[in-house]
């Protein structure tokens, strides 16, 4: 069983650190196996707001979009098929890093300069679908870090439940 430790902090309104909390449900006769990481970092990716969007004048799968940082406003060159004025999705600034290891650099794409990108869940490594943009709710700040928004600062303990434990099959 997967079990975030922030769950677990406000059902039991204790602060204990992660070792505590999985000593803890070691000695009550839990196997915990792992500790890991909720989502990989992402440092430089922020919720964006895409100000407008229109086609690129050279390419017809491309959008040519304004988009809000928070800080600035960035032209972006983008190739989702769901982006659009007034959406909010993960913006990966100049300098930021994905999780597969790509760095976003300043870049043309057909004749058109671009200073960032828009962000799939796959391309964050936060989901598999990668048939657009991630789209976030509307209520997210323009400009706050993407894993603060998310609440993405979280450990997963993986615990391995035996038979005879059924009380601990959920979060109760």
């Amino acid at each position: 069983m997967r079990v975030s430790i922030a769950w677990l902090r406000e059902w039991l309104g204790v602060g204990l650190d992660v070792r505590s909390v999985a000593t803890r449900l070691t000695m009550a006769g839990l196997e915990v196996e792992a500790a890991e990481p909720a989502a990989p970092p992402l440092p430089g990716i922020v919720v964006g707001e895409v100000l407008e969007c229109g086609r690129h004048p050279d390419a017809d799968a491309l959008s040519l979009c304004r988009v809000s940082s928070g800080t600035e406003v960035l032209q972006i060159v983008c190739g989702a098929p769901n982006v659009r004025a007034g959406m909010k999705a993960p913006l990966a600034t100049l300098g930021a890093t994905l999780p597969g290891g790509m760095e976003i650099r300043k870049a043309k794409l057909r004749g058109v300069e671009s200073f960032g990108m828009l962000c799939s869940a796959r391309e964050l490594g936060l989901a598999e679908d990668a048939s657009g943009l991630m789209e976030l709710p509307t209520g997210f700040a323009t400009g706050t870090p993407l894993a603060e928004a998310l609440a993405l600062d979280d450990t997963i303990l993986e615990i391995n439940l035996t038979p005879n434990r059924g009380d601990c099959m959920s979060m109760l």
